[in-house]
């Protein structure tokens, strides 16, 4: 075997004709078979442990990528590769990239590690979280009272907490990574401007997405806001460098990451599924499905097997039907003044049903209802809460039939979940002040939309006599011997094993949401609204803000929240009533419990919590990943990997190529219940808005990931 020096230059290495090859390191062998890779990676001062090999081939019919990490003894296996050459590399912290070497699947190589040469070439493998720490945030004495006029902080924001989840999962991190590459530089392509506030207010101006960005930059207040993107990028570009993270430890060593390419890189994912939330063992060794929210109609297919991707067109019911995204605010430094974001459809969330049939939240026509939805109507909802728009809808997408199905309902969706009852309710969020679901069974067997779905306003049994009554308004005081109404919308949503449905509601301090539908919803429906809780001058006690969330089978709901933890709720730790006039958000902080995700905390912040933007919690309600039964896992966007809390204590399963995984959402897929690892893992997507702004620059695609945890860091 001979290599070169030169980093862009591949090395021949040899593939043996036995399928089982055998290296002896430190008395130790690494074992490999005839579709494996494997080898020792040493440095200047021997075995590096804990750093990433990744395996690369462009010679399938979609791009292809296996990672794994060393082992404490600097050994790795890069197990089941199909059939042709790759180039690996070795990538790890206080390192930088080692020169790539060719090599097939049955080969033994060692890869000599590289040190990075100062600590600003080492902070370019770091995660975005820990650039993003880097910012300084309003100091909390900066809140109050100067408002705009003063030193630039928007009035209506009266803590450094309710900054903090507008820039997280209020406003920035709901859509792309702070502290990537290409947001922790100003690109040259921008222009040249007199300071770096200028250059900031211009680039927030660029693309389809910059009156969005504008309007973020206005709920923070522009003047400061400006000021603090210009001193973190300023300071970076003075050479400002983040801490190290801890290289990969214990059971982080075990994962197995393939990356697949997919979609086009003038698109941008949402969310992919892979399988039926209810039993993870519907459509094994199938096609995986993703969503292109805003930028084009069609849905992405993947084929893990053959490695192949194709595309579902999807098209509209009302041909009037307007495309999402509106032009370009100001010329992109990626794109120039061309619209990439095209879609119709407006595809947020996809979901099998047991039949293998995908489930979609999708526009299917303009938002003005038709006349069963609106006063007047007989609907059963209609009658009680009637509704006069809806900006998406639902499909269904048939793969063995190829058909594509258009429902149009009268409240707006945005995620979907099925529940396991016998109706197969699909449930959905979105619906602004209801919350609105699908009779699958009734439609299936009529194919009446509108008989087939429904809707509740959220009603708290605020004079606790256990049924829904009148009630008043969520801007009307609490009256004892009413119900009382609340505008707190689902944003994610969950169905509980107890028929109960669980949601957030976003904001400040924002809240979890537990609806009973009854024995006739909507008529029966109720509400119970636990908030985060406050201290008595309205400061969080420790979390505060969710976005995406999900139950387990105890009934527990787990949320990200924007202060950089996961929370999760306990109902049944309440000592309190669960209903009644005191019970109206505040009424059960006990139920609550924080835990602190594992990324340095902002500068400037003292509070509890981290610079972590997590988007969604999922829990591992069925052990697919292999470490136990309703295990929650957070995506990890500043981590750039997913986080799974098991017993306390984080497992960081980051992926470190390309740099900029950020991902929305994600599912487990049993293939084989009697393949131990290698028949099941968790699937997610690229979903960053941005996908130039990721390792490759423009021309980067989302990518499809399978994540694995085998025994031990050299399983086969």
């Amino acid at each position: 075997m001979k290599q070169t020096k030169e980093r862009c230059c591949f090395a021949t290495v040899a593939v043996g004709f036995a399928a089982f090859l055998a290296l002896q390191q430190q008395g130790q062998a690494v074992r490999i078979d005839a579709d494996d890779i494997g080898g020792v990676v040493t440095g200047p001062n021997g075995p590096e442990a804990g750093v990433w090999v990744i395996a690369e081939t462009t010679d399938l019919p979609t791009k292809f990528v296996r990672i794994v990490v060393t082992d404490e003894q600097g050994r790795y296996v890069i197990p089941d590769l199909p059939k042709t050459t790759y180039r690996v590399w070795t990538r790890g912290y206080g390192l930088v990239d080692s020169p790539q070497a060719q090599a097939a699947p049955g080969a033994m190589l060692n890869l000599t590690a590289v040190v990075a040469p100062n600590p600003r070439a080492a902070a370019e493998y770091y995660p975005a979280g820990y650039w993003f720490s880097l910012m300084r945030v309003p100091a909390k004495s900066e809140f109050g009272s100067t408002g705009a006029d003063g030193n630039g902080m928007a009035p209506n924001v009266k803590s450094q907490a309710e900054w903090i989840r507008i820039l997280k999962s209020g406003g920035c991190w709901a859509c792309h990574q702070l502290g990537s590459k290409g947001t922790r530089e100003i690109p040259q392509a921008l222009g040249t401007f007199e300071s770096s506030t200028a250059a900031w207010l211009r680039r927030l101006q660029s693309g389809q997405a910059g009156s969005q960005m504008i309007g973020t930059l206005s709920q923070l207040g522009a003047k400061r806001a400006l000021a603090m993107f210009a001193d973190w990028t300023d300071r970076i570009a003075a050479g400002a460098v983040p801490p190290t993270p801890p290289r990969p430890q214990g059971v982080e060593r075990n994962v197995v990451i393939t990356e697949w390419d997919w979609a086009d890189p003038k698109a941008y994912l949402h969310d992919e599924v892979s399988t039926d939330r209810r039993n993870p063992k519907i459509n094994a060794n199938g096609s995986i499905y993703g969503s292109l929210e805003l930028s084009a109609d069609y849905l992405p297919v993947l084929d893990p097997v053959r490695n192949t991707t194709s595309r579902v067109p999807l098209t509209v019911r009302d041909p009037n039907t307007q495309p999402a995204a509106g032009a370009p605010t100001q010329p992109s430094p990626y794109w120039g003044s061309e619209v990439l974001w095209t879609s119709k459809n407006n595809v947020h969330n996809p979901m099998f049903d047991e039949r293998g049939r995908v489930w979609l939240t999708s526009t299917v026509r303009p938002p003005d209802n038709p006349d069963f939805c609106k006063a007047g109507s007989s609907h059963p909802s209609a009658q009680l809460f009637p509704l006069a728009r809806a900006g998406r809808h639902l499909a269904v997408y048939d793969p063995q039939t190829r058909k594509l199905t258009h429902i149009s309902t009268c409240f707006s969706t945005h995620h979907l979940m099925f529940a396991d009852d016998a109706n197969r309710t699909l449930w959905t969020s979105g619906g602004g002040p209801v919350v609105g679901w699908l009779n699958t069974r009734m439609f299936d067997a009529t194919g009446d939309e509108e008989q087939s779905q429904g809707w509740t306003a959220l009603i708290l049994d605020t004079n606790g006599n256990g049924k829904r009554d009148a009630y008043v308004e969520p801007d009307q005081p609490v009256d004892p011997t009413k119900d009382k109404r609340i505008g707190a919308g689902f944003y994610a949503v969950a169905p509980a094993p107890d028929g109960s449905v669980w949601g957030t509601a976003l904001g400040f301090p924002g809240a979890v949401v537990r609806l009973n539908p009854g024995s006739n919803p909507p008529a029966t429906a109720l509400a119970e609204l636990y908030e985060l809780p406050l201290d008595r001058s309205g400061a969080p006690v420790a979390g505060f803000s969710p976005r995406g969330g999900d139950v387990d089978r105890n009934g527990v709901y787990w949320t990200a929240l924007a202060s950089g933890h996961l929370g999760s709720f306990d109902r049944r730790k309440c000592r309190g009533p669960l209903n009644g006039p005191s019970a109206t958000g505040q009424h059960c902080p006990e139920g609550w419990t924080f835990y602190p995700e594992p990324l340095p905390q902002l500068s400037g912040v003292t509070d509890p919590g981290s610079a972590e933007a997590s988007y969604y919690t999922w829990v591992d309600q069925f052990g697919v990943l292999g470490l136990d039964n309703n295990v929650p896992i957070n995506t990890g966007n500043g981590s750039e990997g997913l986080l799974v809390f098991k017993d306390g204590k984080w497992v960081v399963l980051r992926v470190p190529y390309p740099l900029g995984f950020y991902t929305k959402w994600l599912d487990g897929r049993i293939d084989d219940p009697n393949a131990g690892w290698k028949g099941r893992g968790l699937w997610a997507t690229v979903s960053t808005r941005a996908p130039f702004h990721m390792e490759g620059g423009k021309g980067t695609t989302s990518k499809v990931l399978k994540f694995q945890l085998r025994p031990d860091p050299l399983a086969k």
